[in-house]
């Protein structure tokens, strides 16, 4: 499932006229990247879910050919958030683990090794040792224990006695992958909702797992101040 119903606010102006999915980087829409690394690792079945010029990313998806088809969740009446947007492509999703990408991050990733990492296990999240300040927290197993905003001090997590300084902090990559064995547990929770809340809630009962792959780079395309670092991290990697 690709992630690509946002507005965009941060990469205005350019998001008043097209969805972030379609912004270029190096001559190409994010989307059509995506698309092409999750062909190239294996990935031949894809949904995306839309909102913001939803029509746009539905006409550029029938006059491309990635060599992955292409199912859409359609968010045109309401933003669902990333909790909500898996719940609502629930009918498309049911038949097995499957992997969840932000359309606005870029990586070097192999995603097939990270889906093979998720084998047996209800969530997987890969993470990174980038600076940020909002890290998930694991246990030395990498199961996820919690979440801390270290600029605000803030911590979620169910384990009341969760000690933040003992676990080990990584940063979300906005790539993960689920198994629908879980879909059961959104049940009682709102239309919107955070993912990463949903995983926190669940954590304790159900395991959900880290995963750092060696050498890992990723790159979040988020404001047009980006837009040419992101051209020359794309040749990079």
């Amino acid at each position: 499932m690709i992630f690509a119903a946002g507005l965009g606010t941060r990469l205005k102006p350019m998001t008043d006229t097209m969805p972030k999915a379609l912004v270029p980087v190096g001559g190409r829409p994010l989307l059509q990247i995506l698309l092409e690394k999750l062909a190239r690792h294996g990935c031949t079945e894809a949904v995306i879910n839309v909102h913001h010029f939803a029509d746009m990313i539905e006409e550029w998806c029938a006059s491309n050919d990635t060599g992955v088809s292409i199912r859409f969740s359609d968010e045109r009446a309401e933003l669902l958030e990333t909790g909500g947007g898996i719940r609502h492509a629930m009918p498309m999703l049911s038949g097995g683990r499957f992997l969840i990408h932000n359309v606005d991050i870029l990586s070097n990733a192999d995603l097939a090794r990270f889906y093979a990492e998720g084998e047996g296990k209800a969530a997987t999240l890969l993470v990174s040792e980038r600076k940020t300040q909002r890290y998930l927290l694991f246990d030395e197993t990498m199961r996820l224990v919690g979440w801390i905003n270290e600029a605000t001090g803030q911590v979620k997590s169910p384990y009341p006695d969760l000690q933040p300084d003992k676990c080990r902090r990584y940063a979300f990559s906005g790539i993960h992958q689920i198994d629908p064995v879980l879909f059961p547990r959104f049940e009682g929770w709102p239309a919107k909702f955070s993912i990463i809340d949903f995983y926190l809630s669940i954590c304790r009962d159900v395991p959900v797992y880290g995963h750092l792959q060696d050498g890992f780079r990723l790159m979040d395309v988020g404001k047009l101040d980006t837009l040419a670092q992101a051209e020359r991290f794309l040749k990079e990697i």
